[in-house]
């Protein structure tokens, strides 16, 4: 009997040490976050299952509807069901969040760790071009990169509104990564990789970049976040999503400004979308962050 029980104990360890449910246990508000956005996805990934009506659908005869057992978040004054362009606007939302902020912190990742390993004349340009991009503000770099490339649509997808919000990412990732790159520079594995004879590609890729991966997963989803919201507060600025293309941050632009004191429900459900998902995102980050970093740990 002792003999039987012990594989059951060991499936129960192993169970226990999946990373996932390590997770969870650990950081319970982490796992609800993540939940949140896994349900986010979902909506995303499979809306035109879910989605009551056609997102593009007007009818005039439903123009600004209260929330009804019918319309459960109202309509807009064009009579499109807002529930539905929510359900759609997500699928927006993290194609552009998730893209735009894994280039940039990628991009980020690399520029910082290759900066901090080649040091000297090199790491001084690669700062004083990274303090000037930092010198703008998040929101008016997104505006001037995305006015000045203009529109390219890819399969419905603004390819220059991913990089106008990739772009100030960058240098604020490559800022942090470089200051970890630093330390794991002077490591003896690095040493011995270049007596080694492998490439400085290499070196940067394959043995500094692995090392960082807390870090830059960290940054990643708290710069999901600040992608979905900078692309929101374009969209609602005009320089986003072009209608009709539900979008969390259009539902808020355009007609919805002057009729929301009629109708305040064409805001309140996508401003809470948009919270939902940001909040979602900066909670994940956080319990990431406490679960990867040791000093976090108790």
């Amino acid at each position: 009997m002792a003999d039987m029980a012990l594989p059951k104990a060991k499936r129960h360890v192993s169970w226990l040490r999946n990373p996932l449910v390590d997770f969870c246990l650990k950081q319970p508000a982490g796992a609800v976050a993540l939940l949140v956005l896994l349900v986010i996805l979902f909506a995303g990934i499979f809306a035109e299952w879910i989605a009551p009506y056609d997102p593009l659908e007007n009818d005039l005869a439903a123009i600004l509807l209260p929330p009804s057992a019918e319309h459960w978040a109202g309509t807009d004054s064009f009579g499109r069901d807002i529930l539905s362009r929510i359900i759609f606007g997500a699928r927006t939302a993290l194609i552009i969040g998730l893209s735009s902020a894994f280039l940039g912190c990628t991009a980020g990742a690399v520029v910082g760790a290759a900066s901090a390993y080649f040091g000297g004349k090199v790491d001084d340009v690669i700062q004083r071009c990274i303090d000037l991009l930092l010198s703008f503000p998040l929101i008016v770099l997104a505006l001037v990169v995305v006015a000045v490339l203009g529109r390219w649509l890819v399969f419905g997808i603004d390819i220059n509104l991913i990089l106008a919000i990739m772009i100030p990412i960058v240098p604020q990732v490559a800022r942090v990564i470089r200051s970890s790159a630093l330390v794991i520079r002077h490591l003896s594995y690095i040493d011995a990789a270049r007596i080694a004879g492998y490439s400085n590609t290499r070196i940067v890729l394959r043995h500094m970049i692995p090392n960082l991966s807390a870090p830059y997963l960290i940054m990643l989803t708290a710069y999901i976040a600040q992608a979905i919201l900078l692309e929101a507060v374009l969209s609602f600025l005009g320089l986003g999503v072009a209608e009709p293309t539900p979008a969390w941050g259009l539902m808020l632009s355009g007609s919805a400004s002057d009729f929301f004191q009629e109708a305040p429900w064409i805001i309140i459900f996508p401003g809470v979308a948009i919270s939902l998902a940001v909040f979602a995102f900066n909670l994940l980050g956080d319990a990431l962050r406490d679960w990867l970093d040791p000093k976090f740990k108790t």
